[in-house]
């Protein structure tokens, strides 16, 4: 039995409007972090600027570990990680995530840690 479970998302075909809205992003990372039963212990969020692609990063720090999601607007991608211990759910927050930024297009990878 593992330690805490990694779900890695690669993301494709994001209407560009969700990649460049960092509050919304923040917003539903947060609600599928309570919604998975994990504790928020920080929350951090940027729009990239200063000559970077558009896009923008989300960090949620949990008690469990984090949420994470980076996006790059001009492609219409996202990149997600979820990593977990203890008796938060993972399957929840990614069911969460899905539903909320209407996302179908996604290659999953699920890492089993320590």
């Amino acid at each position: 039995m593992s330690k805490g479970i990694h779900i890695i998302l690669d993301c494709y075909d994001v209407p560009q409007e969700v990649c460049l809205n960092d509050k919304l992003l923040l917003e539903v990372a947060a609600k599928a972090a309570t919604v998975g039963g994990s504790t928020i212990i920080n929350s951090i969020r940027y729009r990239f600027g200063h000559g970077s692609p558009n896009g923008c990063t989300v960090i949620i720090m949990l008690d469990e570990s984090h949420i994470s999601i980076h996006t790059y607007a001009e492609e219409g991608e996202i990149a997600i990680d979820i990593f977990v211990c203890g008796k938060a759910e993972p399957e929840v927050i990614f069911k969460s995530l899905c539903l909320d930024l209407g996302l179908v297009n996604f290659k999953r990878q699920d890492i089993a840690r320590f």
